[in-house]
């Protein structure tokens, strides 16, 4: 990351942590234990699913993920909260198919297959311009005007991923990889978004669960669609590939999600965001340590430039709801 970005970054972290001191009764560890746990947890699942699809096919990877995972904490969520009042019919399973496929098949199978082709901190830095997608969806479907900061982080993102993608010289990256990186932030931003317009359960993880459920589904039904299961030798999959599936089961989708969940609720969105910019970092780190990816000059810069603009583009986005919020208290 630029000295640059490290200070819009710092600047943004400090801000929502007094916010989260001055005006709420959460303890201030127990909100950065959470934080650390999101930036930790959701930025080495890049570096479990490398692991896990080393002799285990892809798509039946995600959808075993899926299905344990969303299994689990649908009978832990459902008993708790609203059980009358909240109670998932078809309208809202219905719902959960959409964000489903949105978020989690788009989304994380478009970071499982890039994989196959791209390193993970690269995969990783792709990923982070899904608060640049969100923007653009938020101005072309919905309308809404863009801050000047939001279209100078859009500008200034995009450059950082053509610089990334299109450069001549050593460490070219694939561009099948590239564009299935790239898929992964667009589906996951349009779930994002459309999240405000359906009707899912009340109850955040409840809703969850339901979403992971029909990942998995699908996810099936796609590698079976593709010949996976055909292919599959149970003896050729590796201890690391299993240890890597079960990994990600409860630590990236069970803890790191109800750590996020708990987040949302108990600490500033101003905070809770800046795991858009930190996760990137701790997936190249991982990835540089653990599986001998080069930390080449074109994926620093570039990296540093997708960075930038992710957190230009998150701290306006924050500033323009904390003023929209003001201004309707004062009316």
């Amino acid at each position: 990351m630029t000295t640059a970005t490290i200070r819009v970054a710092a600047a943004d972290i400090a801000s929502a942590f007094r916010q989260a001191r001055s005006g709420a009764a959460t303890p201030a560890a127990r909100v950065w234990l959470a934080l650390g746990t999101v930036y930790l947890l959701w930025g080495s699942t890049y570096l479990g699913i490398k692991f896990a699809i080393r002799t285990m096919p892809p798509l039946l990877m995600g959808s075993l993920r899926f299905l344990a995972a969303g299994s689990v904490l649908y009978v832990l969520a459902i008993r708790h909260g609203d059980k009358g009042g909240d109670r998932p019919g078809t309208r809202q399973w219905l719902a959960a198919l959409l964000i489903g496929a949105a978020l989690l098949v788009g989304g994380n199978g478009g970071v499982i297959l890039a994989e196959q082709y791209v390193p993970t901190g690269v995969v990783a830095l792709l990923v982070a311009t899904a608060p640049l997608w969100m923007a653009i969806i938020d101005r072309v479907v919905f309308g809404r005007r863009l801050p000047a900061l939001v279209i100078v982080g859009l500008v200034i993102g995009f450059g950082g991923v053509a610089f990334l993608i299109g450069s001549p010289g050593s460490g070219r990256i694939q561009l099948i990889g590239a564009a299935l990186a790239l898929a992964a932030p667009l589906c996951w931003a349009s779930g994002s978004v459309f999240t405000r317009h359906v009707r899912l359960p009340v109850r955040p993880l409840v809703a969850a669960s339901m979403e992971m459920l029909w990942a998995g589904v699908l996810f099936g039904v796609l590698s079976l669609a593709t010949g996976e299961l055909g292919r599959v030798h149970v003896h050729g999959i590796s201890t690391t590939s299993v240890v890597a599936l079960l990994y990600l089961i409860v630590f990236g989708s069970l803890v790191g999600f109800s750590a996020y969940v708990w987040l949302l609720r108990s600490a500033p969105l101003s905070l809770v965001s800046t795991y858009a910019y930190v996760n990137p970092v701790v997936a190249v780190v991982l990835g540089a340590i653990f599986v001998g990816e080069a930390l080449t000059p074109r994926v620093l810069i570039a990296g540093s430039i997708i960075l930038a603009a992710v957190a230009l583009i998150v701290v306006a986005r924050n500033r323009a709801a904390v003023s929209s919020a003001r201004s309707a208290a004062s009316l």
